[in-house]
C-alpha cells in the first residue's frame, strides 16, 4: 500500500509578509482587501511562492492596484504562463477607496502591502498599510529599542 504524501498546499494564512514595511514606515491605518488572481497565480500562492519586499499599491483609472508584486509562474499546468510581476487589482468598497485616495493625496501617506493570506474561506487577501515614511533618526530609535528589549529579556533570562 502506497504512503499518503501530505498535503504541502497552503490553504490559510499568510502566504507572504513584508517586514521591512514596518520599518521603514509607521503605519497609521490597515486595510484587508481582495485579491483578483488568475487561476494559476492562486495554485502559486498555495504553495507559498510570493514576494512583496519590493511591492506597493497605488491608483490607476479610480482603483487600487499592486504593483511590483512577485508570484513565480506555476510549474504544474499546461496554461501556466503569466506575467509574475503584473499589477494586480485590489478588491476594495468605494468608501475605503476614497478614504485611501484623499489619505494618499493629502497628507502625502503611503499605500504599502503588509502580508499576503488566505482567510478562513480560503480566498486570497493583502493587508495594505496606510504609512508615513519614516526618517534615519526614528529607523536608529526603533533599533536601539529592539537591542534594549533584546538585551533586557536576556538580563531577566539569566537572572532567575
Amino acid at each position: 500500500m502506497a504512503e499518503k504524501k501530505k498535503n504541502s498546499l497552503i490553504s490559510y494564512g499568510n502566504v507572504a509578509k513584508n517586514r521591512k514595511a514596518t520599518f521603514n514606515y509607521s503605519i497609521v491605518d490597515k486595510v484587508e482587501a481582495g485579491l483578483m488572481l488568475k487561476g494559476p497565480e492562486v495554485k502559486s500562492l498555495r504553495l507559498g511562492r510570493a514576494t512583496i519586499n519590493e511591492a506597493h499599491a497605488g491608483e490607476r483609472e479610480g482603483e487600487i492596484w499592486l504593483f511590483n508584486s512577485y508570484i513565480p509562474e506555476y510549474q504544474g499546468g499546461f496554461f501556466s504562463k503569466f506575467d509574475p510581476r503584473a499589477p494586480r487589482k485590489l478588491l476594495l468598497h468605494k468608501k475605503q477607496i476614497f478614504k485611501l485616495l484623499g489619505a494618499i493625496s493629502r497628507n502625502g501617506m503611503t499605500l504599502v502591502p503588509l502580508d499576503i493570506f488566505f482567510n478562513s474561506r480560503g480566498i486570497a487577501k493583502v493587508t495594505l498599510g496606510l504609512g508615513q515614511g519614516k526618517k534615519k533618526a526614528d529607523k536608529r530609535q526603533a533599533i536601539a529599542d529592539r537591542d534594549w528589549k533584546r538585551d533586557q529579556a536576556r538580563l531577566l533570562r539569566n537572572k532567575f
